[in-house]
């Protein structure tokens, strides 16, 4: 085509021909494409457990893009949600609330997968999970009014069912107004694991836990089920968005997506799904997160 151009321009013609040579190779540069891909994910009771949790997925994602893998652990919510931001990290493991603010901050973060869950002690099958609220089951209490004036964990300002569904649904059943008003503190843990424990240790009376999160704390021999009571149960949410960024080329951007969903297709990534309780990974879109957007009245 340029060499067709050449001979049928001058002048001007033959200089805008040589401009968009040039321009053509630095236009297929725009999109981002790392020697190395660097994924977080939210701290949880698995992050903060052996790195090697996590070796199939990142030998998956080593084998399908080509690239080498950085795993980032990080200390908070906002750290994965920074990070993204920022452009440092790539791929990110968010929860529901905090994928949907770093969305909102930055539209090219998209979710693209979560997990497909097994049946657990709480948790229930599929895509999707709860938020309850515990207490241990020799506190005598026969119901939310018995709490009234106790002290209540909530996970994370970013958490979904750590904070978001407790304030905006719970606080319905307690005839509105703020948690504050109601309990007689409310304090962050940092993690449904330690607010799990906490509920045991008797550091707080009660505490909002995510379903699965509930569930690897009693897998991990820190609980029994039968240690705790559950006195609120929220409606079904979408389980922990798994997002990228759109800066990525589209190239690797299938590579990545491909290496979740066909994940149970190999021997260690079936492990892998075995250890966090999960069958797969299923395919996500950001409107599978409005409802939490509802929630949040945005």
């Amino acid at each position: 085509m340029i060499n067709k151009l050449k001979t049928t321009c001058s002048g001007i013609c033959y200089a805008l021909v040589a401009a968009l040579a040039a321009a053509g190779p630095a236009a297929a540069q725009d999109c981002k494409d790392p020697e190395a891909l660097r994924f977080s994910m939210i701290p949880t009771e698995e992050t903060t457990q052996e790195l090697s949790l996590y070796q199939p997925l990142v030998h998956q994602l080593q084998a399908t893009t080509g690239k080498n893998v950085e795993f980032y652990l990080p200390t908070s919510y906002a750290s994965v949600i920074e990070a993204m931001l920022s452009g440092w990290v790539d791929i990110g493991m968010f929860g529901p609330e905090s994928y949907v603010i770093a969305h909102e901050k930055e539209p090219t973060i998209e979710v693209f997968a979560t997990y497909a869950k097994k049946k657990g002690h709480f948790q229930v099958e599929g895509p999707g999970y709860q938020a309850v609220l515990v207490a241990r089951a020799d506190t005598g209490y026969g119901g939310i009014p018995d709490l009234k004036g106790t002290v209540v964990g909530l996970t994370d300002p970013a958490s979904t069912s750590g904070n978001l569904l407790p304030r905006v649904l719970f606080v319905d059943e307690i005839g509105g107004g703020e948690l504050e008003g109601y309990f007689s503190r409310v304090v962050y843990t940092g993690g449904h694991d330690l607010s799990a424990v906490a509920v045991i240790e008797k550091q707080v009376d009660s505490a909002f836990v995510a379903t699965h999160r509930l569930d690897n704390v009693i897998d991990r021999g820190l609980a029994k089920v039968e240690d705790y009571q559950v006195l609120w149960t929220s409606p079904l949410v979408p389980l922990d968005p798994f997002a990228l960024s759109t800066s990525l080329c589209p190239e690797l951007q299938e590579k990545i997506k491909s290496a979740f969903l066909t994940l149970d297709q190999t021997e260690e990534g079936r492990q892998y799904l075995e250890n966090v309780n999960a069958l797969k990974f299923v395919a996500m879109t950001d409107a599978d997160y409005d409802v939490i957007r509802k929630l949040d009245g945005k």
